[in-house]
């Protein structure tokens, strides 16, 4: 699900304010991708998973949630969901936080994405008919994994 704001909404970087709202930064290595997740529990699965991107005065984010880490060894899989009411929830408590209130959401039905990576290709089946153009995860497609060496392998 996308929030899109003006800059000037947040008053803040958009890395202060994801901060600030209890997001902590991680890094994917193998894509060169910083991101954004909020633990719902003690555990790292489920959590909320956001990615932004800043375009002139505009800051969009996008967010989903992780059911589960990868289930395949040497393969990126894992349940996502992009408009259930948990993230429509979170989305309101974003808004809340940045001072503009909560949207009317659209009904929800719970959508499930699958994403399959393996190491030789990217090979992405997404289940989700309503998915936009343009879209975070059409980017990350085009971005391939990089390969590691045997020993990379080993101590990883």
């Amino acid at each position: 699900m996308k929030l899109t704001v003006s800059l000037s909404q947040l008053n803040d970087s958009p890395e202060n304010f994801l901060h600030h709202a209890g997001y902590g930064m991680i890094f994917d290595s193998r894509r060169n991708i910083s991101s954004y997740v909020r633990r719902l529990g003690a555990d790292h699965y489920p959590r909320l998973h956001l990615y932004f991107d800043l375009l002139g005065d505009k800051v969009t984010f996008n967010l989903h949630l992780d059911q589960k880490q990868a289930s395949y060894e040497g393969s990126h899989m894992h349940s996502a969901e992009y408009d259930s009411e948990l993230v429509g929830d979170e989305v309101n408590r974003l808004r809340g936080i940045i001072g503009i209130g909560e949207a009317p959401l659209p009904s929800f039905q719970n959508k499930t994405a699958t994403v399959i990576v393996d190491n030789n290709s990217v090979n992405n089946q997404i289940i989700n008919p309503d998915a936009v153009h343009g879209d975070w995860r059409s980017d990350l497609r085009s971005i391939p994994p990089v390969k590691k060496s045997w020993w990379q392998k080993i101590f990883s």
